[in-house]
């Protein structure tokens, strides 16, 4: 993976997935945080964001509490995604995006315990077809995996990983995806994994779930949000659905009008002043 690249080919391979597709998740990777995000890592999605994941959006100026991370994880992460999704000439990051507090919610939730997912043994090394095999949660990765990447950081750069240079975040992200970096209680690729499909997840899932402000991701990619009245596009081709994108926090709040069924009036942005 190259960390240093311009995102725009990741927007487009996004976008290609079709507006409602979620590809499957990373073999290597436990489920998804949210099968709302149309994230593009790989795996079954065994949970549904509705069921383990608070529900509030963000609020406007409103400072965010984290609910499972603690201080230095929080800023190990936010100079994470900061890396894996960062802020360009197109747009936010994933940590403008707020996708710190979408991951922290999901950790705080029942995706962090591994609460809906099978964890009696046996737990030898499994195939890519089997699916997520770590006996450790979620929750346990991370604290881990960020523990002992800050470990290492210290180590061999004097600092912690949020203290290091962006070419040296980069390079250490790029260790741990790779398993050149080892790590004692969890493998470096499955943390990396983890933490590369959380931030998608985020940056893409509805705001409702803490990430993507201002669907900033959504307006990246050309993703409308929330399924509209589209019986009027019925018919037309080659026509390039432009509009402004709706939450769910939209429709449940009163901020996007919807027709007699409850399904979103999308406004279309080239018919704006």
């Amino acid at each position: 993976m190259d960390l240093s690249s311009s995102r725009r080919n990741f927007l487009k391979a996004v976008t290609a997935l079709g507006a409602a597709g979620l590809p499957p998740a990373d073999a290597d990777a436990p489920p998804p945080a949210s099968a709302s995000a149309p994230a593009a890592g790989s795996g079954t999605a065994l949970m549904h964001p509705a069921h383990h994941g608070a529900h509030r959006g963000a609020v406007p100026g409103e400072a965010e509490a984290f609910q499972c991370l603690t201080g230095p994880e929080a800023a190990f992460v936010e100079a994470a995604i900061g890396v894996l999704i960062p802020a360009d000439e197109l747009g936010p990051g994933a940590r403008e995006a707020g996708v710190a507090t979408f991951i922290d919610r999901q950790l705080a939730g029942a995706f962090g315990t591994a609460a809906r997912t099978y964890r009696l043994g046996p737990w030898p090394e499994g195939t890519p077809e089997q699916g997520f095999q770590s006996r450790l949660t979620p929750r346990e990765i991370y604290r881990a995996g960020i523990a002992e990447s800050d470990a290492y950081c210290r180590t061999h750069y004097g600092r912690g990983f949020d203290a290091l240079e962006a070419l040296q975040r980069e390079e250490v992200l790029k260790g741990l995806e790779a398993g050149s970096i080892a790590l004692e209680s969890v493998a470096a690729p499955l943390f990396f994994s983890l933490l590369l499909a959380n931030t998608q997840e985020g940056f893409f899932a509805d705001p409702m779930y803490g990430g993507n402000r201002d669907k900033a991701g959504w307006r990246l990619a050309g993703f409308p949000g929330v399924a509209a009245a589209y019986v009027d596009e019925i018919g037309k081709h080659n026509v390039p659905y432009r509009v402004e994108p709706v939450s769910i926090g939209d429709v449940q709040q009163g901020r996007a009008p919807v027709d007699a069924h409850g399904h979103a009036l999308h406004t279309r942005l080239d018919k704006r002043s």
